[in-house]
């Protein structure tokens, strides 16, 4: 039977020892987490999820710790203030097992109002957790605590093989919020994006299939496609954003030709401005699927001429990349960064672009993101043999069928010019030996 709480009787409900799992960023149940940090009698209370949307009082109390399979501005706020924050490593795609192997005693997640068939949509995120809502919610044992908020769109699935719902009958707790939903407005663009950008469009041909991400550079070449005189695009993209809808806007996305998932865009989460809510409720053109699916390099791979753009911190001569960590110190997590660049590793049309500013600065010091050699202790988001196309501000470096040596050349070539001469004669010594 479901009882309706208020977030604080729900906050209530919870042990002073006990587990919540929820899933990433807008499946995340705000007020609850929010009420949780009014209590202060946590003995051990371990909280499960990935890339928190708000700074939460919960997480800094005594007793508790938070496991994060991928930190944002919050989690690296709440690590640095000293709070036991913990990276769980593992792609999104691996999030539904290791959540899985956690077996929280409750799980919550934020969710539409139910229709009237009386089933919940879990509107802007898909992602992992479903199926660990409903082992929740059929488990006598567990609970299944659901957030519900109007302001939230109704988003579409691809049934009956993909539901994104979850049936009212399960929900032990629901608690009803009137928050305005998460916005995540588009990043200030640099000199740098809007060069790399123009790169990356290079890349973009009719009937490309996308995918992009949060930053600059993925909402430069949106409006410059939405802009532009092409068109017929596709969209299998882990994250749905507010440049895509802008493409979807301006009639160049169709869908017709991409090979898996042909007539719809497919996403797992979305997040950007209310517009874009505003714009998925009820909408037919975007089918939202679970990551196993939406990220499964066999699927991505069966996508005619994929453009998957990621970005990047460093990377080496080899094209060993680094995109989560660097100086040990934890800036994002895996995500899908790594299933998008093998899975265009399986079609000859198409196109893992990795992009990065060519330079960083650290006070008055200039120095290279692309390095002769990655320092000890660097943590490799994607292995050398399966970075495809490196993207700077001074152009693209194709690494596909190059020697270990013609790659080091043709990312010496896309380095900042003070760096080139250091980096060509440190690529003269590879594969030497």
């Amino acid at each position: 039977m479901t009882t309706v709480s208020s977030p604080e009787e729900a906050a209530a409900l919870v042990r002073p020892r006990d587990t919540i799992g929820f899933g990433l960023g807008p499946g995340i149940p705000d007020a609850f987490l929010t009420a949780l940090g009014d209590r202060e009698d946590w003995e051990h209370l371990v909280l499960g999820g990935a890339l928190l949307l708000g700074y939460y009082t919960v997480f800094t109390r005594a007793g508790v710790s938070y496991r994060s399979g991928f930190f944002g501005p919050a989690e690296r706020v709440l690590l640095a203030e000293g709070h036991e924050i913990e990276l769980v490593p593992g792609g999104f795609r691996q999030f539904a097992p290791i959540l899985a192997r956690f077996a929280p005693r409750i799980m919550t997640a934020q969710a539409a109002p139910p229709d009237s068939d009386g089933r919940l949509n879990l509107s802007l995120h898909f992602g992992a957790t479903r199926d660990e809502l409903v082992r929740a919610g059929q488990d006598p044992e567990r609970v299944l605590l659901v957030e519900v908020n109007p302001h939230l769109p109704r988003t579409r699935s691809l049934t009956p093989d993909y539901d994104n719902t979850v049936p009212l009958e399960l929900v032990d707790v629901l608690i009803e919020t009137e928050g305005e939903p998460y916005v995540l407005e588009d990043s200030a663009a640099s000199d740098e994006d809007v060069a790399i950008a123009a790169h990356v469009l290079e890349f973009v041909t009719d009937r490309s299939t996308l995918q992009t991400g949060i930053g600059a550079i993925p909402n430069i070449v949106a409006t410059r496609l939405a802009d532009g005189p092409g068109g017929d695009y596709g969209v299998h993209s882990e994250m749905f954003t507010t440049g895509l809808m802008q493409l979807h806007k301006a009639g160049k996305v169709t869908n017709s030709a991409k090979g898996a998932f042909d007539g719809v865009s497919v996403t797992t989460f979305a997040l950007g401005t209310s517009e874009l809510y505003r714009w998925l409720d009820d909408n037919p053109e975007v089918a939202f699927l679970p990551v196993n699916v939406v990220n499964d390099p066999t699927v991505i791979g069966r996508n005619r001429k994929l453009v998957s753009i990621n970005g990047a911190m460093c990377l080496d001569l080899y094209g060993q990349v680094v995109a989560d960590n660097i100086d040990g110190k934890q800036i994002s997590g895996v995500g899908g960064h790594e299933d998008f660049v093998a899975g265009a590793d399986l079609d000859l049309d198409a196109h893992s672009l990795i992009c990065l500013h060519s330079t960083v600065r650290a006070g008055e010091t200039l120095g290279s993101r692309i390095l002769p050699a990655l320092p000890a202790g660097a943590v490799i988001s994607t292995p050398r043999h399966h970075t495809g196309v490196v993207v700077t501000e001074y152009g693209s470096a194709d690494l596909r069928g190059l020697t270990v040596r013609e790659r080091a050349r043709a990312l010496a070539e896309i380095a900042h010019p003070d760096f080139r001469t250091e980096l060509h004669e440190a690529a003269e010594r590879l594969g030497r030996k």
